[in-house]
């Protein structure tokens, strides 16, 4: 059991740690990073619940919308729903990148928690391939969300425009990866690609995240 839960943890801190250590300017409280993480792990029980109940309904139950509706758009809202009205607003959220650490935390408390349910049912022979899809996929969801996130909360604009990006993108992004996981026989081959973008993107974000606070940072204290 021990070893499952390494195996099952393992992938999400070592992401969450790569994320968190990109933040060179003011590294945020571990405290509250790890409790946004645990707010992540604990959304797993209540969306099983509410996944278990429209499979049992027999509702939204067609690849397409499965896909899109019961687990992209149910997992991501609810962990846009913690990074917003929990992080959101704190005093530490205090620069852009911050978004990215506190997306990737919730995100990867939730995939952690997954994993470790997963690798319980199944044995530790799909550990390496959780992490390579299904965690490290999580993480660049949020990595995506907290960007938004954090250019709402700093830069000039629609505010209302950015934080509704933060949460469509990710569920859109979240439907395409469990969309190619459904419906297509060979989805290995088209999996790879999508991960490869994923990666580009994500870590897109981040150097765009790192900018925004370098700028931000200029502004508050000028040479």
């Amino acid at each position: 059991m021990l070893a499952i839960v390494a195996a099952g943890v393992a992938p999400g801190l070592a992401l969450l740690s790569y994320f968190y250590l990109k933040d060179q300017y003011d590294s945020e409280p571990i405290s509250l990073v790890f409790k946004t993480f645990v707010f992540g792990a604990l959304l797993v029980f209540p969306l099983m619940f509410f996944q278990y109940v429209l499979a049992a309904e027999g509702l939204f139950q067609g690849d397409f919308t499965k896909a899109f509706g019961t687990v992209g758009l149910l997992e991501e809202f609810f962990k846009w729903f913690i990074l917003y009205y929990t992080v959101f607003q704190h005093v530490s959220f205090d620069e852009p990148y911050d978004g990215i650490v506190y997306g990737a935390s919730v995100s990867l408390g939730f995939a952690s928690a997954e994993n470790i349910l997963y690798l319980i049912a199944n044995g530790l022979q799909d550990a390496f391939g959780r992490a390579l899809l299904p965690v490290s996929s999580h993480a660049l969801f949020g990595v995506i969300m907290g960007y938004y996130i954090g250019k709402a909360k700093f830069s000039a604009g629609s505010r209302t425009r950015r934080i509704a990006y933060s949460l469509f993108i990710p569920v859109a992004l979240h439907g395409v990866y469990d969309f190619i996981l459904m419906s297509m026989e060979d989805w290995v081959i088209f999996i790879f690609p999508f991960m490869v973008f994923l990666w580009w993107l994500g870590l897109r974000k981040v150097k765009m995240a790192r900018l925004l606070t370098v700028k931000q940072l200029e502004k508050e204290y000028p040479i």
